[in-house]
């Protein structure tokens, strides 16, 4: 694998370099400075051509483009957006790799299509493409860099010496800040070049970082490539060891779909699923840096706190939250909502003018009857009562020699008689207040819950102490979903295009289902890992959880080879596999990096004091830091580093504090990354909770150069060698 490395050389020209697709540049191995500066020129050039392409957007006459002014707010909404795309970050590449081959029925490379085939034809000439995060044109149309969705690029990510896919020469490139400084070069068509591992896309995985999680466009691996160009019909279940980039994976697929079906997912909309606040804030950038600004991100928690409306004031504790989560409650909340629905008492009379129509009870309990048995909401179905008993109504009227149109049954429909009598045999159903009642009323409960939960069960739903209203109540974070659930009964929930949900591994069965809701005429990406389940009511398997999203039989993809976290570390972590996932394959690491792993002892009495002193070694270092330990241990630990002056961020408190050491409780450590950790006495972690081994195994992964564990107790047993 040649490779050409060299200080950033500067570009002086302002103009547009000519359309290199098909033009000669110079030899890389005769002359490597020569094409170092060709492709620093074609950057410099590229450049220009974006911020032509941003000012030329800017410069578009918005008004009075729509017709009216809700077209026009969304003409100009969407050209924001367009703005926004076209932004040049400078420390980041424009491009950072180039593919020459001969290309047959290359497909138009400016927009987003159906997957295309890119095979290979002797007879073209050799055609160059630049990929990178955004397509960019010059003056005349021509494509300078190619965006990375496009087809063409796929053959950049999974062009091998057997399957070369049309491409002869494959191209990375070194950057330092926004300069290209460096290249790697690939000639899959000659068989005596000798395969070697490419640096620069090690040193692009092993990047510190600071701050949010960034995309990785430069390293998709051909196994990951094809998880994110999955068909927008196909429902995809990744299950990811640490380290694999399940979550980048996922993000991508996003921001491929988007391209790839832009009008579609437009109207229906995309939403990602996160298990914390913290894990979106450190997520929230990926997206807009590779153009897509527009993607819904919330947790499931914000999510049904939409529909359900009430404050959240209480935890659940752990048997009563696994119960609530069980996917039986959908049941007893069916038959909790259908409750109200009577027969009537008696007839139904309406006067209209100096006419009496009468509709007596036994058509009344047939329209009814008629009614429970169609697959509707209930809520529709209500709406429905209304205009069958005026339509009936209207029967009458028309048997007696009247002729009434659709304004005099839309009067009858909603005249008092037939409202009372829809209240009396079809009563409108508050989500909240019917929840309430479930947990307040045992009777209630006893008849809905009936042969579906036992009297045990139904006994630890119970409220101590029933609420007065649904203002007072101590709702839980799980009585949100039931409420969500409820209100799905009464009236159908919008469903998007595509949503990702990442960490599925931890939702409920009845979590699963709100967020199935969501997606029940879309597709979804799942992402999780089953050993890193680490609520009570923790998935065992892929299956379970499709299934209660409304997905089953989606294909699942098993990611096993890790890029971030180091060999030594993961070893030392999958040591707790057998005793917390025993059906799993361990997880493998591309990386080797001796002395990444240290254990350190120290006295109990000055744990937290060890704990802040190896924290501010490890800012010694190039990267972020996380500071883990059990969530109680925290406040000890902030306390120690303030003593210190040592600067710090803690996620999870309300603090817009900025800084390279963020002090992690461990419960919200799923999901984050870090260029060096320190974790504070795994014992503690075990003991917190319940699914306390699983939990160690999240944090233990959470490195991606360097663990020190710090403790003053034994380690867990499940770690030893």
């Amino acid at each position: 694998m040649p490779a050409f490395e060299t200080d950033p050389a500067p570009y002086a020209g302002d103009g547009l370099a000519p359309d290199a697709r098909s033009a000669d540049l110079p030899d890389t191995e005769a002359d490597p400075e020569a094409a170092l500066a060709a492709e620093q020129a074609h950057l410099a050039a590229a450049r220009t051509a974006l911020r032509r392409m941003r000012e030329e957007t800017e410069a578009l006459d918005l008004r009075d483009v729509g017709g009216n002014d809700v077209s026009n707010k969304l003409v100009h909404s969407l050209i924001q957006a367009r703005i926004a795309a076209l932004a040049d970050h400078a420390h980041a590449p424009l491009f950072f790799g180039r593919v020459d081959g001969r290309f047959a029925d290359a497909p138009d490379v400016s927009t987003g299509t159906a997957p295309v085939e890119v095979a290979a034809d002797p007879t073209r000439p050799v055609e160059r493409f630049w990929i990178g995060r955004r397509h960019v044109h010059d003056h005349l149309g021509d494509p300078m860099v190619v965006d990375w969705r496009a087809p063409v690029s796929r053959s950049f990510y999974r062009a091998t010496r057997i399957e070369p896919l049309g491409v002869e020469l494959r191209r990375r490139f070194g950057w330092t800040g926004g300069d290209l400084t460096a290249f790697e070069d690939e000639h899959l068509t000659d068989r005596d070049e000798t395969d070697r591992a490419s640096a620069i896309l090690a040193a692009e995985i092993e990047r510190p970082r600071v701050g949010p999680m960034r995309d990785i466009v430069a390293t998709i691996q051909p196994e990951q490539d094809e998880i994110v160009r999955a068909d927008l019909g196909d429902t995809v279940c990744v299950q990811g060891a640490p380290g694999t980039g399940k979550t980048a994976v996922g993000l991508h697929r996003v921001a491929w779909l988007l391209y790839a079906h832009r009008e579609r997912l437009q109207r229906s909309g995309t939403l990602v699923v996160g298990p914390n606040r913290s894990f979106l804030d450190y997520i929230q950038q990926v997206l807009p840096a590779l153009g897509e600004v527009e993607v819904g991100q919330t947790t499931v928690e914000d999510l049904v706190g939409r529909v359900a409306r009430v404050p959240v004031k209480a935890p659940d504790d752990p048997d009563r939250g696994r119960l609530k989560g069980d996917a039986r409650m959908a049941e007893v909340l069916r038959c909790a909502v259908w409750s109200g629905v009577a027969m009537p008492a008696e007839s139904l009379l309406v006067v209209r003018g100096s006419r009496r129509w009468r509709l007596p009870a036994y058509e009344i309990e047939e329209v009814v009857t008629a009614l429970r048995g169609r697959d509707v909401r209930y809520g529709a179905a209500r709406d429905m009562l209304h205009q069958r008993l005026a339509h009936a109504v209207l029967v009458q009227m028309e048997r007696a020699g009247e002729s009434p149109d659709d304004r005099v049954q839309d009067a009858v429909a909603r005249s008092k008689p037939v409202r009372d009598v829809v209240n009396a045999v079809w009563p409108a159903v508050d989500p909240a207040k019917l929840v309430l009642r479930l947990f307040s009323d045992p009777e209630f409960l006893a008849a809905n819950a009936d042969g579906i939960l036992t009297t045990e069960e139904q006994a630890l739903l119970l409220w101590e102490k029933p609420a007065r209203g649904v203002g007072s109540a101590k709702w839980t974070p799980a009585d949100a979903v039931l409420i969500d659930e409820a209100a799905d009964l009464v009236a159908r929930t919008p469903s998007v295009g595509h949503v990702v949900v990442d960490e599925a591994q931890d939702l409920s069965a009845m979590q699963c289902r709100a967020i199935g809701r969501r997606c029940t005429t879309g597709s979804a990406t799942v992402l999780g890992d089953i050993a890193q389940g680490t609520t009570p009511w923790a998935a065992a398997d892929w299956a379970e959880t499709l299934r209660h999203l409304g997905h089953e039989g989606a294909r699942v993809e098993e990611l096993t080879q890790g890029f971030r976290v180091p060999r030594e570390i993961l070893d030392f972590a999958s040591r707790l596999l057998p005793h917390i996932a025993p059906g799993l394959a361990p997880a493998s690491s591309v990386r080797e990096a001796p002395g990444s792993l240290t254990l350190n002892p120290a006295d109990a009495a000055d744990l937290d004091t060890a704990a802040a002193a190896d924290a501010r070694v490890l800012l010694g270092l190039e990267g972020s830091v996380g500071l883990i330990a059990a969530d109680a241990r925290i406040p000890a630990l902030a306390k120690a580093l303030a003593e210190t002056g040592t600067d710090f961020r803690e996620l999870g408190a309300d603090t817009a504090t900025e800084s390279r050491l963020n002090l992690v409780p461990a419960s919200l450590a799923k999901g984050l990354e870090f260029d060096h950790i320190a974790v504070v006495e795994p014992a503690e972690i075990v003991e917190a909770e319940p699914q306390g081994l699983r939990r160690l195994y999240v944090v233990l992964t959470r490195a991606v150069s360097g663990l020190v564990v710090t403790h003053s107790r034994a380690l867990p047993d499940e770690l030893a060698a």
